[in-house]
């Protein structure tokens, strides 16, 4: 604790002369924050990759200072820009005496305006001359250590703007993201389709099964939800005429965060009329093979290590032939919902008492096929029952006219042959209803406006929809969704100013003398269970193994709200998993590396289909009518495996 209360003084003294210099410039009349703007005619890579004909001529670049290394009359430094660094050398000489003793005061991290002319040092490293230089802007906060970058996943997910300064990979995702999309825009251009907006507070989120997030029009006085889909607005306009548009946008899910799913994110739907789901399987292969060339300059990419062909025909499958290459099981021979739900049983799939045949082969689908779909492939002909918006096959009305796109395991699309039967439709609306006093959340609901606009009659169409922070991850080799979002969703932090998730720490310090101590907690409003009466025999409880167990990796599991899977170092040398039900309280990535306790010697416990072998230990109370839940986490300095007594 004291090494912490020095560490803690010797960065508010830190900080402290950054505010000091600060005030010593505005006091000479040389007030970064007065500047407005700065003429910039090139940036770093520009400069270093033309050299042959730039050489010795002017240039301007602005940008953050990232190096510095202060000799006598001249100095070095570099310089960060958008496109990357550049060395800048400094002399007294050229820039004036007044000028070179603010520039040795400046600290890393301030942003500079240079003007000079490119050359070539004498150990050979083009550099800018400077002839010029005013302070843009100062910085009041220290970077993170230079030669280790910013390592803290966490703070590069809370503080994006740290790690585009520290990481230039992580620029590059983000650069290559928006290099997507423009592409993205650019084919559906070539192909004659209209970008268009739609709604995202709409009175009926329909479109995919999700639960929505719920708000209010103040105005209206109306209730109303967050899109979930862009889907059934794309659709009217098709009925109106415009024969193929498309949108991209924002949606939002009330649902889990794993590495692959984030509340709100990026979806794109396109819709053609007088074409099929097969139209729709040689525009998705066309665009993926397009992107891939022009955003990774070839169809071939590798994610993880393993090269995925997007050169190559895609393969198609339907979903029974997968689950018949991969279970030697053929749905299309079982006769029905108890048939199908008997197969569950003996394969260890869990189901819903509500869940007829066609749930049932999704479930496997998802159990035992997914997994293996590595290199491009189409799954096509859905059951029907889940696919309310899908037209049926002519040749088998069990099935519907759609297909899922897999790569890399992920499904990367999703696309139907439109149902353009307004009494077909009512019929699955009522479904899905039926399905939502079932108990079923995610279920759609019927849209009468929607079923109005069919009414009034729609082409044939196809429609597809992409997860486009997916497909970046993929094209950019990108492990968790949130390293191609720039500000994804986190959990608020507890102690710290939630409005914005930074911590009150030493940078206010410095200018409002505020000192920084322990966080007061309140437990006037805390309500905790009464302890047992009942003693239990020290011969009983000594037999509960108590154990130490590291977190190699936390996912949300399919299909459940609640339930985290964990994978734990228990000092064994094999992985240990242990399910837990305190999603609501915890998103998975935020758990990864923490030291948590188990109970490592209970029998497996069958959730969800899966096993869980321990019990990891929370501490909950109640607190103004609302139950709160801590998972312990223990000082990471115990080894895994450690025992509790």
């Amino acid at each position: 604790m004291a090494e912490q209360n020095n560490n803690q003084q010797d960065l508010n003294q830190l900080l402290q002369v950054r505010y000091d210099k600060l005030h010593e410039l505005q006091e000479n009349g040389k007030d970064p924050f007065v500047i407005t703007k700065y003429d910039v005619t090139s940036h770093s890579t520009d400069i270093i990759d033309n050299f042959e004909t730039m050489e010795g001529k002017q240039v301007s670049i602005a940008g953050r200072m990232m190096f510095k290394r202060v000799m006598g009359k001249a100095s070095f430094c570099n310089i960060q820009d958008l496109k990357g660094r550049i060395q800048v050398y400094v002399a007294r000489d050229n820039i004036g005496e007044e000028i070179y003793k603010d520039f040795r005061k400046s600290d890393i991290g301030d942003i500079w305006g240079v003007k000079g002319y490119a050359f070539r040092t004498k150990t050979g490293e083009i550099s800018i001359h400077a002839e010029e230089m005013t302070l843009l802007s100062k910085s009041l906060q220290i970077l993170p250590e230079k030669f280790h970058g910013l390592t803290d996943t966490d703070m590069r997910y809370r503080q994006r703007y740290i790690d585009l300064i520290m990481n230039q990979e992580s620029k590059e995702v983000f650069i290559k993201r928006s290099k997507i999309l423009k592409e993205i825009r650019n084919f559906l251009a070539d192909r004659d389709f209209m970008e268009v907006e739609t709604p995202m507070l709409v009175s009926n989120a329909g479109g995919a099964a999700a639960r929505p997030f719920e708000t209010h029009y103040n105005a209206l006085n109306e209730d109303v939800k967050l899109r979930i889909s862009l889907e059934l607005y794309l659709k009217r306009l098709i009925v109106g005429g415009l024969e193929r548009v498309y949108e991209i946008g924002r949606v939002f899910r009330n649902e889990g965060v794993d590495t692959r799913h984030n509340p709100e994110f990026t979806l794109m739907e396109l819709y053609q009329a007088y074409t099929d789901y097969e139209g729709m399987m040689e525009l998705t292969e066309s665009m993926f093979r397009y992107l891939a060339e022009k955003v990774c300059g070839s169809t071939k990419i590798s994610y993880n290590g393993i090269e995925i062909d997007l050169g190559k025909p895609f393969t198609r499958m339907t979903m029974n032939d997968a689950i018949k290459k991969y279970t030697g099981i053929d749905f299309d021979t079982v006769a029905d919902d108890a048939a199908a739900k008997k197969l569950a049983e003996e394969h260890h799939i869990a189901y819903e008492e509500r869940h007829k045949k066609g749930d049932i082969i999704n479930l496997f689908f998802e159990e035992f096929c997914e997994k293996e779909l590595i290199q491009p492939t189409f799954i096509m002909d859905h059951p029907i029952e889940i696919s309310p918006l899908t037209k049926k096959k002519p040749s088998d009305p069990t099935k519907v006219e759609r297909f899922e796109l897999f790569i890399n395991t992920w499904e990367m699309c999703n696309a139907y042959s439109e149902l353009n039967d307004p009494v077909d439709q009512r019929e699955r609306f009522a479904a899905q209803d039926a399905n939502a006093a079932a108990g079923d959340d995610e279920a759609e609901h019927t849209d009468e406006d929607f079923l109005n606009a069919l009414e009034i009659g729609m082409p044939p169409t196809g429609g597809i929809g992409y997860g486009i922070d997916r497909l970046v991850m993929l094209l950019t080799d990108s492990a968790a969704i949130r390293d191609v979002l720039l500000f994804p969703t986190m959990k608020s932090l507890d102690g710290v100013n939630k409005k914005n998730d930074v911590n009150n720490t030493a940078s206010e310090a410095p200018e409002k003398n505020v000192k920084t101590e322990s966080e007061k907690i309140d437990f006037s409003k805390v309500k905790v269970e009464p302890l047992f009466e009942e003693f239990v025999d020290f011969d009983t409880f000594s037999k509960s193994d108590f154990r130490a167990v590291k977190v190699k990796e936390c996912v949300a599991v399919p299909k459940s709200k609640k339930l985290l899977q964990f994978t734990l170092d228990d000092g064994t040398g094999t992985d240990r998993t242990i399910l837990s039900g305190i999603h609501a309280y915890y998103e998975p990535e935020e758990l990864v590396g923490k030291t948590l306790i188990a109970i490592t010697n209970l029998p497996p416990r069958a959730m969800m289909g899966i096993d869980s072998c321990g019990m990891l230990l929370s501490a909950i109370h109640e607190e103004e009518g609302e139950e709160k839940l801590h998972l312990l986490m223990v000082d990471d300095h115990i080894p895994a495996g450690a025992k509790l007594y």
